[in-house]
């Protein structure tokens, strides 16, 4: 059974799994509000799904459409937008944002005020710390032939992304690779690489202790 705080709100159509809770203020199953200028797709959403024993904390905000493994933690005042996919055991920080059509791997955890950018790929056991921003727009809103090279990052099992880093449009951060805190990310990161420095550049391998395997 749920458990759902007197002053949160949960959509019709809901599927609350096992032990989930909703806490103080939280919205559960809310649809989208859509400029026109918007990228997102408009097609109807189905409602959202909570895995069991997840949390959604206070203030915290999931779209329609979206679903939501076992065991995650959404954090006080974060936010996830519709078309979302989490895996199971995902913890995300305080004010996080997750925008829409986003995969998070199960076991990733995503770190306070962190931006994960629209149509990202986040795979299992990543790590984002706080801060971090990711963006997938390299014509920043101008030209009609954005709408087609829309593409936010892939980060790959295991990789880590230091504090206030910004990966840029369509970057790909290797599997195990560790981006140093401050970088800015211009290109694809290769496996067990650790980049730092704006632009972001190789300095050595990943310690071969520090590696998930």
């Amino acid at each position: 059974m749920a458990e759902i705080h007197e002053t949160a709100i949960v959509y019709p159509g809901t599927v609350l799994g096992e032990g989930v809770k909703v806490l103080e203020h939280a919205v559960v199953g809310k649809q989208p509000t859509l400029s026109p200028r918007s990228t997102a797709k408009r097609e109807p959403l189905p409602p959202a799904e909570l895995g069991a024993g997840t949390i959604v904390s206070t203030g915290a905000v999931v779209f329609a459409g979206t679903k939501v493994g076992e065991r995650v933690i959404v954090g006080d005042q974060a936010c996830v937008r519709e078309r979302v996919t989490i895996g199971d055991d995902v913890v995300l920080g305080r004010g996080t944002l997750i925008e829409n059509d986003t995969t998070i791997g199960a076991l990733t955890k995503i770190q306070a005020d962190a931006y994960i950018t629209a149509y990202s790929t986040l795979e299992d056991n990543v790590f984002i710390a706080p801060c971090v921003v990711t963006t997938n727009d390299n014509f920043m809103g101008r030209t009609e032939r954005r709408h087609e090279l829309i593409a936010g990052p892939t980060i790959r099992r295991g990789a880590r992304i230091g504090g206030g880093a910004v990966l840029c449009p369509g970057v790909e951060i290797g599997e195990e690779a560790f981006v140093g805190a401050g970088a800015v990310v211009t290109k694809d990161v290769e496996p067990r690489m650790l980049v730092v420095g704006n632009p972001a550049r190789v300095v050595r391998e990943v310690a071969a202790e520090e590696l998930l395997d």
